[in-house]
């Protein structure tokens, strides 16, 4: 096994087509919504990045950061977006990893606090990220998690 690789994709964005591509399989947004994210990342129009985790050259756990992931709450902003590592590579750290690799990115840049939108309890709260408040996600039924990283 190949040892894992954390990278922002400036670092390397000859992955911006095949990034778009594995979060698009993985949420269902169209893959132009993540290019375009992508692409105003890659030309420094915004400091909201995306991260992933490579075995090699393949695409194992990822993760971004916009200003809204699709909720009711406009005001708590950047969020991060589309956390996901593949199921035969869980529970080995990576989106962990990836998570503090976002927080840490950021507060480099001055950008703090940093929310997330989730259904799933204590797992962020390992990684320092506290319930904030519930909010309402676009076009959904039942109230979601919102999370924030100070």
């Amino acid at each position: 096994m190949s040892e894992l690789k954390y990278i922002t994709l400036r670092e390397k964005p000859e992955l911006m087509e095949n990034a778009a591509l594995w979060f698009n399989s993985k949420w269902g947004v169209p893959k132009e919504a993540y290019l375009e994210c992508m692409e105003s990342y890659l030309s420094g129009e915004t400091e909201l990045g995306w991260y992933l985790c490579l075995d090699g050259d393949k695409i194992v756990g990822g993760m971004g950061v916009i200003e809204n992931d699709f909720h009711d709450r406009k005001d708590l902003t950047p969020n991060v977006c589309a956390v996901y590592t593949e199921e035969s590579y869980r529970k080995q750290g990576i989106a962990g990893a990836l998570l503090n690799m976002v927080v840490d990115d950021l507060k480099s840049k001055g950008i703090s606090p940093v929310y997330l939108v989730t259904d799933h309890t204590s797992f962020y709260e390992r990684y320092g990220w506290e319930f904030f408040c519930m909010a309402q996600g676009d076009g959904e039924e039942d109230m979601t998690r919102l999370y924030i990283h100070r």
